[in-house]
């Protein structure tokens, strides 16, 4: 069994990715969130004897210093539970002899270090991945904007000081916004098309971000109460992004950080990276493994605990989906290219719609069959049987449901059979659930774009057969069904929803 054990975590020599990235020492921001986790999991796990791995990290009230953090948010965290079984006692050594957490943080100008401590980090960085984000879909525009567009200064400026190295930002394919149709691995038009696009290919921003810290600016000083300060910044940052061509706040101030990378990168070494719907691990490194509550997973939740049984969307519409596992392994497959090919900007997108697509109607049907069928190998998500079934339904139907128009709910009333008063309640008693979960996800489940990964594709197949083994990336591997009813749902059930952290 040792003998077993020590074959899983050597270095495949055949692997060019691998030995790409022996030896490079790269900053990974994000560690401390449900794919930077797994980047960094997979890192250590199959690169053994990478360089260093650099992790800025923000001290807190809870965790005085960046160390302590560390250890409880991320080492913590039962991501690892599988390398510790395989290294045993040397996980430990593993992990001191390639982590160097940074008291640091990518808002902060040099990234809040010392004048010393910053040209010794940029004199042996060899990469950048940022995975940080705020992934809030109604946070205040001042937070979004400094995380998501303005900080991204701070890395470019990085990479000049370390001599021009490879970054890689982790962005998302809903940058598309509301714009229809294909959606390609490429620069994304803003659907109002009220930005001028500079010859080089990117949009010019500048001037209007310029022009929301301004208007930032004004509503602070108008607002004296904190809460109400940050109502105005969530309402002002939803009416941009709508008026200019976005449905929320996340994905528009993402839009405006490519937009500045693109530029500020302009001939030198940029990969981005679109995920669609990030979700449970497909394999590695454990089926199912899942942090938080994801978009998706909102919707599963409120149908398990019977708050939910009508949503705005249509059946036929493609719901995106990805497991987070071959995100991290698209993010490692693209930076060893950089390391190979530098000088290049390149757009990835690691999506499953246009080669393996799950519509909606799919989606749901699969979820309930299994919840009737196996509800009780799931405790902690079925507290009890589910009782009620779960429909989408087209939007100006649920807008006039919302209203209290008694026609639409008589309407849902027989599209659900439901004739119990009991039952008629509790569905009356679900519309404030959903229609908070709708305000935030609705317009992932009306989808009328398909997100294509061609260029990842053919990144891969430019790899070697071991390398598309050891770092699969390709969504047409997906059996939907046994990855929704066998590995997502068990998934949900075991990490999600417990306080379990990772066996030591």
């Amino acid at each position: 069994m040792g003998h077993a054990m020590d074959t899983q975590v050597k270095p495949v020599v055949s692997s060019r990715i691998i030995a790409t990235l022996t030896g490079k020492r790269i900053l990974l921001t994000g560690a401390s969130g449900f794919l930077g986790k797994v980047v960094l999991e997979k890192l250590l796990r199959t690169v053994p004897d990478i360089g260093l791995i650099y992790l800025p990290m923000r001290a807190n009230r809870k965790f005085p210093n960046a160390e302590d953090r560390f250890r409880a948010e991320v080492l913590g965290s039962s991501v690892f539970d599988r390398l510790r079984r395989d290294l045993g006692d040397a996980f430990e050594a593993r992990v001191a002899a390639r982590i160097r957490c940074l008291p640091a943080t990518i808002t902060a100008s040099q990234l809040g270090l010392t004048d010393d401590a910053y040209q010794a980090l940029a004199g042996s960085l060899d990469a950048i991945i940022n995975s940080a984000a705020s992934v809030n879909f109604r946070e205040s525009l001042e937070r979004a904007l400094e995380i998501n567009t303005l900080c991204l200064d701070n890395l470019v400026t990085l990479t000049e000081v370390a001599g021009g190295i490879p970054l890689l930002q982790v962005s998302t394919c809903y940058v598309n916004g509301k714009n229809p149709g294909d959606a390609r691995e490429a620069v994304v038009a803003p659907a109002s098309g009220r930005l001028a696009r500079h010859a080089q290919g990117y949009y010019e921003v500048r001037p209007l971000i310029a022009r929301l810290q301004a208007e930032i600016r004004e509503l602070s000083a108008a607002h004296q109460d904190p809460d109400a300060r940050e109502q105005a910044l969530i309402a002002l940052g939803q009416a941009e992004a709508n008026e200019l061509g976005w449905t929320d706040t996340y994905t528009f101030t993402k839009w405006l950080g490519e937009q500045c990378l693109l530029e500020s990168m302009q001939g030198r070494t940029l990969t981005i990276v679109r995920p669609a719907i990030i979700e449970s691990a497909l394999e590695e490194p454990l089926p199912g493994w899942i942090e938080g509550v994801k978009v998706a997973d909102a919707v599963i939740m409120g149908y398990a605990r019977g708050k939910v049984v009508v949503f705005p969307g249509q059946r036929g519409c493609v719901l995106d989906v990805i497991p987070v596992d071959l995100v991290a392994n698209s993010i490692l497959m693209a930076l060893a290219e950089a390391l190979q090919d530098p000088g290049e900007q390149r757009i990835y997108q690691s999506c499953s719609g246009a080669s393996n697509p799950i519509t909606l109607g799919q989606f749901i049907d699969l979820v309930i069959e299994e919840s009737r069928r196996n509800h009780q190998s799931y405790p902690r998500l079925f507290k009890r049987p589910p009782r009620l079934p779960f429909v989408a339904v087209d939007a100006t139907l649920f807008g006039l449901l919302l209203k209290g128009s008694q026609l639409p709910l008589q309407v849902i009333q027989r599209l659900l059979r439901i004739r119990e008063p009991e039952a008629k309640l509790k569905l009356l008693e679900s519309l404030a659930t959903t229609q908070q979960l709708a305000a935030l996800f609705g317009f992932y489940t009306a989808a009328d774009y398909v997100f294509h990964n061609d260029r990842l594709m053919a990144l891969a197949q430019r790899m070697s057969p071991v390398d598309r083994a050891l770092f699969p990336v390709d969504p047409s591997a997906i059996d939907w069904a046994n990855y929704l009813q066998r590995i997502h749902l068990a998934g949900l059930d075991r990490y999600s929803l417990t306080t379990r952290r990772s066996q030591k």
